[in-house]
């Protein structure tokens, strides 16, 4: 064989991992499992033990699942070697640092690793703030500094940002491109920025919902299952900060608002009260929720637990439901309460409009029963309890109306008007606005006091979540009966107040904007972009993915909404977005937003 053809680098046999915390001991434990020996270091005994007695039991886990023999968990245990000494790591072929976020730190490691480790030796950092080009020219030979970062569970996320700097060689980022690979993930490549791709989104979203539950706008619980309800996220934000670590996340937070300035990085105060408590998260036991002990993911009841009831009011009555509108939001709304035994009143400009708004429900009804999940008796009964009509005077003896028109201020506050004069004394007036001030409609009617926000997501039939939208003059007892209907409905209802996005579009929607900015950018592609998220954070969707479905001009509308409330600089729309709208590329709906679609 002719060894001038021979890669620059070897495969990477030999892998040392400094640091065994969380991360390290993942790493050293997907790398042991892809046939390599894994050099463990730590400073402390009792990290380097606990590094070999989660490799035992997580293989012990596998031996049960039948996922592996004896004798290849034999070998795996066999290939992890924990030291307390660094010079452990002179034979390895690549060093992974996986040590705290501290920069004096990590350039301690690796310049103790230029005297110690062979000079084709990779060396990379797994921080996802620090700088990477300033830590490599501190060092001996920068070429072959190299970011490797990986995502937390390290054995199960399949995204691995891998990170160049200026004076990085290609064959070292080749080489554990290639390694990462080998391991069954996907490797980005990103430049040196801070949080680089998928974090730099993710901890101001996670820094936002903090700064949420610090303010008391919204219980603990309320965040996350909005967020896990109505964007389909794995996980709820408080209980991802305490997963990564409330000290991690405020240190990442720290670093990236120092070199961006943006508010939104601007790590929110509760983040350092917690950690200077010793509410790390769940390596503590405790963080924003209670654990079982340190390290369990386990949640135990604590005294914010339950849901608390601000209402002692009874909730009032409501045998029949008026909706308004006719579009695809308002039919769904409409199916909802029908399949749940409700009579409905559908109300449209014309009868033909509601009629179809009907027809919409009987078509959803219908692929409900040949795929097995509704009787067609089931059908037949729901779609009995639909009443179409061209009127709102067809609404005079509804119980809860519930209003799903146009997403204008004015024409909500007109419907409010007249609702007002023809609904029944006691009937609940409900708006399901995204963005719009719900007192405003509120006080388009002489009873303000029966007015709430009830805020469904799209599609309403298969979406769990309720927002719902007290304002300041809502009475207790029309909180109360609308949470009671979410119950009967089988809708998971989170309390918020009357200010704009919410809950749910006040965290999504400066994360989707942040991720445009990243693109004017040109740090990455929305492919790119997309694939981080969706792999490196488990969301269903990548942003410009999520941005092309609700419509770029919806988005951008909501956007300016939150720009003008909150009077931050940092929501305000990116131009990219705007420009986009006003070249008519709205997403999936015109065929041509941040993708492309065929067109039907």
């Amino acid at each position: 064989m002719d060894q001038s053809a021979a890669p620059a680098y070897p495969l990477l046999p030999t892998v040392a991992v400094v640091g065994l915390g969380t991360m390290g001991t993942g790493i050293a434990e997907i790398l042991a499992r892809s046939g390599r020996d894994v050099i463990g270091i730590d400073i402390s005994d009792t990290a380097a033990r606990e590094a070999t007695e989660s490799l035992e039991a997580s293989t012990a886990r596998l031996l049960e699942q039948q996922r592996l023999t004896v004798q290849q968990r034999q070998e795996i245990i066999k290939r992890l070697r924990v030291s307390t000494d660094l010079r452990a790591a002179a034979e390895a072929d690549l060093v992974i640092e996986v040590v705290p976020e501290n920069y004096s730190l990590k350039l301690s490691v690796f310049t103790a690793l230029d005297e110690i480790v062979k000079p084709t030796t990779i060396l990379a950092t797994g921080t996802n703030a620090l700088p990477i080009t300033k830590l490599a020219t501190e060092t001996a030979h920068p070429e072959r500094v190299v970011g490797l970062h990986f995502f937390h569970p390290a054995q199960a996320m399949k995204l691995v940002e891998v990170v160049s700097s200026v004076l990085t060689s290609p064959e070292a980022v080749e080489a554990v491109s290639r390694l990462a690979r080998e391991l069954g993930k996907e490797p980005l490549p990103a430049g040196d920025r801070t949080g680089l791709v998928a974090d730099g989104l993710l901890f101001g979203y996670l820094n936002q919902a903090a700064a949420m539950y610090e303010s008391r706008y919204a219980t603990r619980d309320d965040i996350d299952a909005a967020m896990r309800l109505g964007c389909g996220l794995p996980m709820g934000p408080l209980a991802v900060l305490d997963l990564i670590g409330i000290d991690t996340a405020r240190t990442v937070l720290e670093a990236m608002y120092e070199r961006t300035g943006d508010r939104l990085h601007a790590p929110a105060p509760v983040l350092g009260q917690l950690a200077e408590a010793g509410m790390t998260g769940r390596k503590a036991g405790r963080g924003f929720y209670t654990y079982q002990g340190r390290g369990s993911g386990t949640v135990v009841g604590d005294e914010q637990a339950a849901v608390v009831e601000s209402d002692t009011a009874e909730p009032r009555p409501v045998a029949a439901v008026g909706v308004v509108g006719s579009g695809t939001m308002a039919s769904g709304i409409v199916e909802v309460f029908a399949k749940a035994g409700y009579p409905v009143v559908v109300t449209a400009r014309s009868e033909q409009k509601a009629v179809a708004a009907r027809d919409r429900v009987a078509a959803s009804l219908e692929r409900s029963v040949k795929k097995g999940r509704l009787s067609a008796g089931d059908r037949d009964a729901t779609l009995a309890r639909i009443v179409p009509a061209d009127s709102l005077d067809a609404l005079s003896d509804v119980n809860l109306v519930v209003e799903a028109v146009a997403e204008d201020l004015a024409v909500k506050r007109q419907l409010f008007a007249s609702l007002d004069q023809i609904c029944r004394p006691g009937a609940v007036l409900a708006t399901t606005t995204s963005s719009l001030p719900v007192i405003a409609c509120a006080r388009a009617t002489s009873r303000p006091a029966d007015v709430i926000g009830m805020h469904f997501f799209n599609p309403a039939p298969a979406m769990k979540l309720v927002e719902i939208v007290r304002t300041v003059l809502t009475g207790d007892d029309v909180h109360a009966t609308v949470r009671a209907v979410c119950r009967t409905v089988r809708k998971h209802p989170v309390d918020c107040g009357d200010r704009a996005g919410f809950i749910v579009n006040a965290l999504l929607f400066p994360y989707l904007n942040n991720a445009v900015k990243m693109v004017e950018e040109h740090y990455a592609t929305p492919e790119a972009i997309d694939t981080a998220m969706k792999l490196g954070a488990g969301y269903p969707m990548g942003p410009f993915e999520l941005l092309d479905v609700v419509g770029l001009d919806v988005s951008l509308a909501i956007e300016d909404v939150l720009h003008r409330e909150f009077r931050d600089e940092s929501l305000a729309p990116a131009p990219l977005l705007r420009q986009l709208v006003a070249a008519g590329c709205l997403g999936r709906k015109t065929g041509r937003g941040f993708h492309e679609y065929a067109r039907r």
